[in-house]
C-alpha cells in the first residue's frame, strides 16, 4: 500500500491546505510534504531489489474497457520517486521566506503537483500514466501564470500549447497500442511491451514519433526546447524548481518505460537521429548558456544541455547508458533544485540577477558560497560528486553507441565547467558593487533546505552503491526488451 499511501497524502494534504490561512498554511504544506518523504524512506528499505513491480495496487476503472488503476513501483519507478518526496519538502521550505498571494492556492497546487508526478513513476496502465501526465500539468501551469513575472501569461500560454500538443501525439500512440491488444483490450503496461513482436516496423515508426515528440517537449530536446528557458526564467523559483528538478525527468523515464521497450524496431530506425539531435543540444544549450547574463536563465540553459546527454544515452540502448541516465537524473534533480535556490537567495536579496551588477559576494557569505561551490561540482561532475557517477556512465554508454557521438557529447565537461565556473566566478568573486554590499548570509531555514541536497552530492558520488543495487534488476529486465 506504499504506493497508494504516497499518491494520497499529498491530495489530503493540499485539500486540507485550501482550508487554513496564514502561517499554518505553510507549516501544513511542509508537514504534509515530509511525511510522504518518510514514507519513501521506509518503502526503500523495505524493497527487495529485483525486477518485480512492487507495492502494487490494482483497482478497475473502466472495467469495460479493461483499463485499470493500476500502480506499483520497480527499482526505476521508486528512486524517482524518492527523488520527487526528496525535492518538494525542500521546495516547499524554500518558498517560506517569501510571501506569496493566495499562498494556500499556492501550497496546494504544489502538492497536487506532487501526486500527479508520483502517479507518472508508478502507472502500470497507459491510461492512468497520460491521465497522471496532464495531472502534473495542470498545476505547475496556473503557479507559472498566477505568480510568475511580468511576461508570465505570454510565456505560460507558450508552454501550455507546447505540452498539450505533445500530449496529443502521446494520447493518439497509446490509444492505437490499446486497440491493437487482443480481446477485449488492455492498456496494461505487460500487455503492450507485448505488442513489440505484433506491431510492424511501419506501425512502429509512427508510434515512435507520437511518444518521442511528447517525451521531447517534457524534457525538453532539441529543437522542442523554446518554451524552456523563458518558463524557467519568468516562473517563480518554486515553480522553475518543480519543472527542472522533477517534470521534466517524466519525459526522460517516458523514453526509459514507454517507448524504448514497446517500439525497438523503430527505435533502430530512428534512435540515432533522436540521438543526434540531443547531442545537438548539449553543445548548443551549453553555448548559449555560456553567453547568458541572467543567472537564472544560464542555469535554465545548462539544466537543458544536461538533459540532452541524458536522452542521448538512453538512445545509446546500452545498460551503461540507461542506469546512467537513471542516477543522473536523481543527480540533476538535486543540483538544479539547489542552483536554482541560490540564485533565488541572491537575487531576493539584491533585487538582480545581471551577472554585470553582481560579483563580491563571498566577501558576506561563507556559508551561501561553500553550498554553492559543491552544487556547482556537482552539476560539473567533478569525481567524489553525485554528477560525476551518471556522466561517466552515459559517455561510456554513448562511446560504446558510436566514437564520434561519445566524443561530440564528451565536450559536456568542457564547456559544463567553462559557463558554471564563470558563474560562480561572476558571482562570488571580484569587487563588490552597490547591489552586493547589502547582501547577507543564508537564513537557517535556507540552510536547512540546502543541507539534504549538499548530503545527496556527497552520498550518490560516494556510495552509489547504494542506489545502483536498486535500479540494476530492473534496468536489466528493461534490457531484455531492446534485444
Amino acid at each position: 500500500m506504499f504506493t497508494l499511501t504516497l499518491l494520497l497524502i499529498p491530495v489530503v494534504t493540499a485539500l486540507l491546505v485550501l482550508l487554513l490561512n496564514g502561517e499554518l498554511v505553510k507549516k501544513v504544506a511542509l508537514l504534509g510534504s515530509l511525511a510522504n518523504l518518510a514514507i519513501a524512506v521506509v518503502a526503500w528499505w523495505q524493497f527487495t531489489p529485483d525486477s518485480s513491480v512492487q507495492f502494487a495496487a490494482s483497482y478497475d476503472w473502466l472495467a469495460s474497457a479493461g483499463i485499470k488503476f493500476s500502480v506499483g513501483m520497480d527499482g526505476i519507478s521508486l528512486l524517482l520517486v524518492l527523488m520527487t518526496t526528496l525535492l518538494v519538502p525542500v521546495i516547499v521550505l524554500s518558498a517560506q521566506n517569501h510571501d506569496y498571494k493566495n499562498p494556500s492556492a499556492f501550497y496546494a497546487l504544489i502538492l497536487f503537483m506532487e501526486t500527479g508526478l508520483i502517479g507518472v513513476f508508478s502507472a502500470q496502465d497507459a491510461v492512468l500514466f497520460y491521465f497522471f501526465w496532464e495531472v502534473a500539468l495542470i498545476p505547475v501551469y496556473f503557479i507559472a501564470a498566477v505568480w510568475g513575472g511580468e511576461k508570465r501569461i505570454k510565456i505560460t500560454f507558450k508552454f501550455f500549447v507546447y505540452t498539450i500538443f505533445g500530449s496529443l501525439f502521446m494520447l493518439l500512440a497509446l490509444m492505437y497500442l490499446y486497440f491493437q491488444t487482443e480481446g477485449t483490450h488492455s492498456a496494461a503496461l505487460t500487455d503492450l511491451y507485448a505488442l513489440q513482436t505484433k506491431l510492424s516496423e511501419a506501425e512502429q515508426t509512427w508510434i515512435f514519433w507520437g511518444l518521442f515528440i511528447a517525451f521531447a517537449i517534457k524534457m525538453p530536446i532539441f529543437p522542442f526546447h523554446t518554451w524552456q528557458p523563458d518558463t524557467y526564467t519568468e516562473s517563480p523559483t518554486p515553480a522553475t524548481m518543480l519543472l527542472s528538478g522533477i517534470m521534466l525527468k517524466m519525459g526522460i523515464y517516458g523514453l526509459m518505460r514507454w517507448l524504448l521497450p514497446i517500439v525497438p524496431m523503430a527505435v533502430d530506425t530512428w534512435g540515432t537521429t533522436a540521438m543526434i539531435l540531443s547531442i545537438i543540444g548539449i553543445i548548443y544549450g551549453s553555448i548559449i548558456a555560456l553567453q547568458q547574463q541572467d543567472i537564472k536563465r544560464l542555469i535554465a540553459y545548462s539544466s537543458f544541455a544536461h538533459v540532452g546527454l541524458m536522452a542521448a544515452g538512453i538512445f545509446s540502448g546500452t545498460t551503461e547508458g540507461l542506469q546512467g541516465a537513471t542516477i543522473q537524473m536523481f543527480a540533476h534533480g538535486v543540483n538544479v533544485v539547489g542552483l536554482f535556490l541560490i540564485v533565488e537567495a541572491i537575487s531576493s536579496r539584491i533585487g538582480t540577477r545581471e551577472l554585470a551588477n553582481l560579483g563580491g559576494i563571498t566577501q558576506n557569505t561563507p556559508n551561501l558560497t561553500v553550498m554553492f561551490l559543491i552544487l556547482l561540482l556537482g552539476s560539473v561532475a567533478l569525481p567524489l560528486t553525485n554528477g560525476f557517477v551518471g556522466e561517466f556512465m552515459l559517455l561510456l554508454g554513448i562511446f560504446k553507441y558510436n566514437l564520434w557521438y561519445g566524443i561530440v557529447s564528451g565536450l559536456t565537461i568542457i564547456l559544463g565547467a567553462a559557463y558554471m565556473l564563470r558563474l560562480f566566478q561572476g558571482t562570488m568573486f571580484g569587487e563588490q558593487t552597490k547591489y552586493t554590499k547589502a547582501m547577507t548570509d543564508l537564513t537557517l531555514s535556507e540552510k536547512i533546505a540546502l543541507f539534504p541536497l549538499i548530503a545527496m552530492v556527497f552520498w550518490v558520488g560516494m556510495y552509489p552503491a547504494t542506489f545502483l543495487r536498486v535500479t540494476e534488476p530492473a534496468l536489466a529486465n528493461l534490457m531484455t526488451f531492446l534485444k
